[in-house]
Protein backbone atom coordinates (compact mmCIF):
# COMPACT_ATOMS: atom_id res chain seq x y z
CA UNK A 1 0.00 0.00 0.00
CA UNK A 2 1.49 3.46 -1.20
CA UNK A 3 2.46 5.18 2.36
CA UNK A 4 1.48 8.38 0.38
CA UNK A 5 -2.30 7.75 0.51
CA UNK A 6 -2.66 6.24 4.29
CA UNK A 7 -4.69 8.47 7.08
CA UNK A 8 -2.46 6.13 9.61
CA UNK A 9 1.11 4.99 9.29
CA UNK A 10 3.21 3.77 12.74
CA UNK A 11 6.04 1.42 11.89
CA UNK A 12 7.80 0.33 14.59
CA UNK A 13 5.80 1.87 17.20
CA UNK A 14 7.26 1.74 20.63
CA UNK A 15 6.02 2.78 24.11
CA UNK A 16 7.45 2.20 27.83
CA UNK A 17 6.28 3.96 30.77
CA UNK A 18 9.18 3.06 33.06
CA UNK A 19 10.14 -0.77 32.90
CA UNK A 20 6.90 -1.40 31.13
CA UNK A 21 6.97 -1.80 27.59
CA UNK A 22 3.42 -0.59 26.04
CA UNK A 23 4.54 -0.83 22.22
CA UNK A 24 6.81 -3.06 20.98
CA UNK A 25 7.48 -2.27 17.24
CA UNK A 26 4.22 -1.82 16.28
CA UNK A 27 2.85 -1.32 12.28
CA UNK A 28 -0.41 -0.27 11.54
CA UNK A 29 -1.68 1.40 8.16
CA UNK A 30 -5.15 2.89 7.71
CA UNK A 31 -6.17 3.51 3.99
CA UNK A 32 -9.20 6.32 3.69
CA UNK A 33 -12.36 5.84 3.49
CA UNK A 34 -12.05 2.38 5.00
CA UNK A 35 -13.22 1.14 8.26
CA UNK A 36 -10.19 -0.52 9.70
CA UNK A 37 -11.04 -2.96 12.94
CA UNK A 38 -8.63 -2.84 15.76
CA UNK A 39 -8.29 -5.92 17.66
CA UNK A 40 -6.52 -7.47 20.64
CA UNK A 41 -7.75 -8.89 24.38
CA UNK A 42 -6.96 -5.77 27.23
CA UNK A 43 -3.25 -5.70 27.41
CA UNK A 44 -2.12 -5.89 23.91
CA UNK A 45 -1.85 -2.05 23.27
CA UNK A 46 -4.92 -0.92 21.51
CA UNK A 47 -5.98 2.01 23.78
CA UNK A 48 -2.26 3.02 23.66
CA UNK A 49 -1.30 2.89 20.02
CA UNK A 50 -4.91 5.14 19.64
CA UNK A 51 -3.75 7.87 21.99
CA UNK A 52 0.17 8.04 20.28
CA UNK A 53 -1.87 8.21 16.75
CA UNK A 54 -3.68 11.09 17.90
CA UNK A 55 -1.20 13.10 19.94
CA UNK A 56 -1.99 12.46 23.37
CA UNK A 57 0.98 11.21 24.65
CA UNK A 58 4.52 10.62 22.51
CA UNK A 59 5.97 7.62 21.27
CA UNK A 60 8.99 6.32 22.48
CA UNK A 61 10.14 5.62 19.45
CA UNK A 62 9.60 4.33 16.13
CA UNK A 63 7.39 6.47 13.07
CA UNK A 64 4.30 7.56 13.28
CA UNK A 65 1.98 9.70 11.22
CA UNK A 66 -1.36 11.08 11.24
CA UNK A 67 -2.93 12.72 8.24
CA UNK A 68 1.30 12.69 6.63
CA UNK A 69 2.00 14.86 9.88
CA UNK A 70 3.49 14.33 13.07
CA UNK A 71 0.56 13.87 16.08
CA UNK A 72 2.47 15.09 18.92
CA UNK A 73 4.25 18.28 17.09
CA UNK A 74 1.03 19.15 15.51
CA UNK A 75 -1.55 18.12 17.49
CA UNK A 76 -3.43 21.37 17.22
CA UNK A 77 -4.21 21.40 13.63
CA UNK A 78 -4.05 17.66 13.45
CA UNK A 79 -7.35 16.95 15.41
CA UNK A 80 -9.36 19.81 13.26
CA UNK A 81 -9.63 17.20 10.83
CA UNK A 82 -10.68 13.83 13.85
CA UNK A 83 -13.15 13.31 16.11
CA UNK A 84 -11.97 10.44 19.36
CA UNK A 85 -14.80 8.56 21.44
CA UNK A 86 -13.31 6.65 24.25
CA UNK A 87 -14.79 4.07 25.70
CA UNK A 88 -14.94 5.35 29.16
CA UNK A 89 -16.88 8.36 28.58
CA UNK A 90 -16.39 11.63 31.03
CA UNK A 91 -18.76 14.72 30.51
CA UNK A 92 -19.71 17.46 32.80
CA UNK A 93 -22.09 16.25 35.86
CA UNK A 94 -23.90 19.56 35.44
CA UNK A 95 -24.75 20.35 31.47
CA UNK A 96 -27.13 18.74 29.84
CA UNK A 97 -26.44 16.77 26.81
CA UNK A 98 -27.46 19.23 24.53
CA UNK A 99 -24.72 21.40 26.08
CA UNK A 100 -22.29 18.88 26.22
CA UNK A 101 -23.09 18.25 22.65
CA UNK A 102 -22.19 21.86 22.45
CA UNK A 103 -18.96 22.06 24.05
CA UNK A 104 -17.67 18.86 22.46
CA UNK A 105 -18.83 20.32 18.88
CA UNK A 106 -16.79 23.43 19.54
CA UNK A 107 -13.49 21.56 20.45
CA UNK A 108 -14.55 19.26 16.72
CA UNK A 109 -14.84 22.78 14.56
CA UNK A 110 -18.64 22.31 15.12
CA UNK A 111 -20.99 20.27 14.19
CA UNK A 112 -23.40 19.69 11.21
CA UNK A 113 -26.40 20.66 12.61
CA UNK A 114 -29.08 18.85 10.48
CA UNK A 115 -27.27 15.28 11.22
CA UNK A 116 -26.92 16.40 15.03
CA UNK A 117 -30.58 16.49 15.24
CA UNK A 118 -31.16 13.39 13.24
CA UNK A 119 -28.51 12.04 15.14
CA UNK A 120 -30.41 12.60 18.36
CA UNK A 121 -33.25 10.81 17.19
CA UNK A 122 -32.08 7.70 15.52
CA UNK A 123 -30.27 7.34 19.34
CA UNK A 124 -32.97 8.14 21.29
CA UNK A 125 -31.68 10.64 23.44
CA UNK A 126 -33.13 13.50 25.89
CA UNK A 127 -30.67 16.37 25.31
CA UNK A 128 -32.94 18.54 28.34
CA UNK A 129 -31.37 16.02 30.70
CA UNK A 130 -28.32 16.49 32.62
CA UNK A 131 -25.80 14.92 32.48
CA UNK A 132 -25.58 13.55 35.78
CA UNK A 133 -29.16 11.65 35.50
CA UNK A 134 -27.83 9.87 32.86
CA UNK A 135 -26.67 6.49 32.65
CA UNK A 136 -23.51 4.93 30.94
CA UNK A 137 -25.39 4.17 27.53
CA UNK A 138 -26.81 7.70 26.85
CA UNK A 139 -23.37 9.56 28.42
CA UNK A 140 -22.01 7.45 25.42
CA UNK A 141 -24.48 8.49 23.20
CA UNK A 142 -23.53 11.85 23.28
CA UNK A 143 -20.46 11.15 22.39
CA UNK A 144 -20.90 9.05 19.53
CA UNK A 145 -23.55 12.03 18.45
CA UNK A 146 -20.78 14.80 18.97
CA UNK A 147 -18.03 12.53 16.85
CA UNK A 148 -20.38 11.33 14.49
CA UNK A 149 -22.27 14.66 13.83
CA UNK A 150 -18.82 16.47 13.09
CA UNK A 151 -17.35 17.15 9.88
CA UNK A 152 -14.39 15.02 10.36
CA UNK A 153 -11.92 12.83 7.98
CA UNK A 154 -11.29 10.42 10.49
CA UNK A 155 -12.98 8.99 13.66
CA UNK A 156 -10.79 7.30 15.97
CA UNK A 157 -13.58 4.98 18.48
CA UNK A 158 -12.09 2.96 21.50
CA UNK A 159 -15.11 0.36 22.20
CA UNK A 160 -17.57 3.33 21.31
CA UNK A 161 -20.44 1.41 22.17
CA UNK A 162 -19.74 0.46 25.80
CA UNK A 163 -23.17 0.70 27.17
CA UNK A 164 -25.16 0.33 24.53
CA UNK A 165 -28.43 -1.96 24.15
CA UNK A 166 -28.37 -3.67 21.18
CA UNK A 167 -30.79 -1.70 19.48
CA UNK A 168 -28.56 1.19 19.60
CA UNK A 169 -25.61 -0.85 18.64
CA UNK A 170 -27.65 -1.26 15.20
CA UNK A 171 -28.15 2.16 15.04
CA UNK A 172 -24.53 2.91 15.69
CA UNK A 173 -23.64 0.50 12.38
CA UNK A 174 -25.78 1.76 10.39
CA UNK A 175 -24.58 5.58 10.74
CA UNK A 176 -21.13 4.48 10.97
CA UNK A 177 -21.61 2.40 7.47
CA UNK A 178 -23.20 6.42 6.07
CA UNK A 179 -20.24 8.02 7.48
CA UNK A 180 -18.13 5.35 5.21
CA UNK A 181 -19.90 5.82 2.26
CA UNK A 182 -19.23 9.60 2.74
CA UNK A 183 -15.75 9.25 2.23
CA UNK A 184 -14.78 9.27 6.33
CA UNK A 185 -12.45 6.97 7.61
CA UNK A 186 -12.72 4.76 10.53
CA UNK A 187 -10.44 3.39 13.40
CA UNK A 188 -12.67 1.66 15.10
CA UNK A 189 -10.99 -0.66 18.60
CA UNK A 190 -13.93 -2.97 19.56
CA UNK A 191 -14.53 -6.05 22.01
CA UNK A 192 -17.47 -6.88 20.33
CA UNK A 193 -16.10 -9.48 17.64
CA UNK A 194 -19.29 -9.44 15.57
CA UNK A 195 -19.41 -5.40 15.55
CA UNK A 196 -16.31 -5.72 13.56
CA UNK A 197 -17.03 -8.03 11.48
CA UNK A 198 -19.75 -6.41 10.44
CA UNK A 199 -18.20 -3.27 10.07
CA UNK A 200 -14.30 -3.48 8.76
CA UNK A 201 -12.87 -3.45 5.42
CA UNK A 202 -9.78 -4.56 6.79
CA UNK A 203 -8.50 -5.43 10.89
CA UNK A 204 -5.01 -5.55 12.74
CA UNK A 205 -4.99 -8.20 15.40
CA UNK A 206 -2.32 -7.27 17.88
CA UNK A 207 -0.43 -8.70 20.75
CA UNK A 208 1.76 -7.72 23.75
CA UNK A 209 2.30 -4.38 21.32
CA UNK A 210 2.98 -5.85 18.44
CA UNK A 211 0.73 -6.59 15.16
CA UNK A 212 0.66 -9.92 14.65
CA UNK A 213 -1.94 -10.07 11.06
CA UNK A 214 -3.55 -7.66 9.42
CA UNK A 215 -5.89 -7.42 6.20
CA UNK A 216 -9.26 -8.33 5.18
CA UNK A 217 -11.10 -10.89 6.39
CA UNK A 218 -11.35 -12.99 3.07
CA UNK A 219 -7.67 -12.69 2.99
CA UNK A 220 -7.28 -13.60 6.59
CA UNK A 221 -9.71 -16.30 6.19
CA UNK A 222 -7.78 -18.15 3.58
CA UNK A 223 -5.27 -19.61 6.41
CA UNK A 224 -8.30 -20.47 8.61
CA UNK A 225 -10.32 -23.63 7.78
CA UNK A 226 -14.20 -23.98 6.19
CA UNK A 227 -16.78 -25.62 8.00
CA UNK A 228 -18.46 -28.32 5.62
CA UNK A 229 -21.66 -30.10 5.83
CA UNK A 230 -22.99 -31.84 2.95
CA UNK A 231 -25.39 -34.53 2.20
CA UNK A 232 -25.43 -36.25 -0.61
CA UNK A 233 -26.98 -39.21 -2.73
CA UNK A 234 -23.80 -41.49 -2.68
CA UNK A 235 -20.84 -41.37 -0.70
CA UNK A 236 -18.57 -39.00 -1.91
CA UNK A 237 -15.68 -40.50 -3.45
CA UNK A 238 -12.27 -40.52 -1.92
CA UNK A 239 -13.12 -37.41 0.48
CA UNK A 240 -11.69 -38.48 3.99
CA UNK A 241 -8.44 -38.87 1.97
CA UNK A 242 -8.74 -35.49 0.26
CA UNK A 243 -6.10 -32.93 0.02
CA UNK A 244 -6.58 -29.95 2.78
CA UNK A 245 -10.27 -32.12 4.59
CA UNK A 246 -9.82 -33.29 8.14
CA UNK A 247 -11.88 -34.24 11.35
CA UNK A 248 -14.29 -36.03 8.23
CA UNK A 249 -17.27 -37.71 9.84
CA UNK A 250 -19.75 -39.34 7.61
CA UNK A 251 -22.81 -41.86 8.16
CA UNK A 252 -25.32 -42.98 6.21
CA UNK A 253 -29.59 -41.31 7.30
CA UNK A 254 -32.44 -41.64 5.83
CA UNK A 255 -31.35 -42.88 2.80
CA UNK A 256 -28.54 -39.82 2.18
CA UNK A 257 -24.78 -39.49 3.46
CA UNK A 258 -24.84 -37.06 5.79
CA UNK A 259 -20.34 -35.33 5.44
CA UNK A 260 -19.51 -33.36 7.73
CA UNK A 261 -15.51 -31.94 7.70
CA UNK A 262 -13.03 -28.87 7.73
CA UNK A 263 -11.30 -27.43 4.69
CA UNK A 264 -8.35 -25.49 3.85
CA UNK A 265 -9.63 -22.80 1.53
CA UNK A 266 -7.02 -23.17 -1.58
CA UNK A 267 -8.89 -26.85 -1.85
CA UNK A 268 -12.26 -26.27 -1.29
CA UNK A 269 -13.17 -26.04 -5.07
CA UNK A 270 -11.58 -29.54 -5.94
CA UNK A 271 -13.52 -31.11 -2.78
CA UNK A 272 -16.90 -29.38 -4.08
CA UNK A 273 -16.54 -31.45 -6.96
CA UNK A 274 -16.14 -34.52 -5.29
CA UNK A 275 -19.94 -33.29 -3.52
CA UNK A 276 -21.04 -32.84 -7.15
CA UNK A 277 -19.70 -35.96 -8.34
CA UNK A 278 -21.85 -37.86 -5.08
CA UNK A 279 -25.39 -36.00 -6.01
CA UNK A 280 -25.59 -33.01 -3.60
CA UNK A 281 -28.67 -32.68 -1.92
CA UNK A 282 -27.97 -30.14 0.76
CA UNK A 283 -24.69 -28.18 0.95
CA UNK A 284 -23.38 -26.13 3.68
CA UNK A 285 -20.19 -24.06 3.90
CA UNK A 286 -19.43 -21.87 6.85
CA UNK A 287 -16.07 -19.71 6.95
CA UNK A 288 -14.90 -19.24 10.22
CA UNK A 289 -16.04 -16.46 11.83
CA UNK A 290 -13.86 -13.44 13.37
CA UNK A 291 -13.61 -15.16 16.62
CA UNK A 292 -11.91 -18.64 15.00
CA UNK A 293 -9.61 -15.90 13.42
CA UNK A 294 -8.86 -14.20 16.29
CA UNK A 295 -8.47 -17.15 18.27
CA UNK A 296 -6.39 -19.08 15.64
CA UNK A 297 -4.00 -16.05 15.63
CA UNK A 298 -3.71 -16.61 19.47
CA UNK A 299 -3.01 -20.37 19.10
CA UNK A 300 -5.35 -20.28 21.81
CA UNK A 301 -3.27 -19.45 24.06
CA UNK A 302 -5.43 -17.70 27.10
CA UNK A 303 -7.48 -15.53 25.31
CA UNK A 304 -11.00 -16.37 26.26
CA UNK A 305 -13.99 -14.89 24.54
CA UNK A 306 -17.07 -14.30 25.74
CA UNK A 307 -20.98 -13.38 24.64
CA UNK A 308 -19.66 -10.49 23.63
CA UNK A 309 -16.69 -10.78 21.99
CA UNK A 310 -12.88 -10.98 23.65
CA UNK A 311 -11.26 -9.95 27.06
CA UNK A 312 -9.29 -10.35 29.80
CA UNK A 313 -9.31 -9.33 33.74
CA UNK A 314 -10.61 -5.87 34.24
CA UNK A 315 -8.16 -3.31 34.96
CA UNK A 316 -5.60 -5.12 32.68
CA UNK A 317 -4.03 -2.20 29.94
CA UNK A 318 -5.95 -2.18 26.82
Amino acid sequence: MSTTQLVIRTEGLTNTFGRFRALDGLDLEVAPAEVHGFLGPNGAGKSTTIRVVIGLIRASGGHVELFGGDPWRQAATLHERLAYVAGDVALWPGLTGGQCLDVLGATQGGLDEARRAALIERFDLDPTKRVRDYSKGNRQKVALIAALAADADLLVLDEPTSGLDPLMEQAFQEVLRERREEGCTVLLSSHILGEVEALADRVSIIRRGRTVTTGTLAELRRHTRTHVHAVTVDAPAGLADAPGVADYVSKRLDGHVDSRFTIDAEHLDAVVGRLHAARIHTLTATPPSLDALFLRTYDGQAVPLDATGLGESQGARR
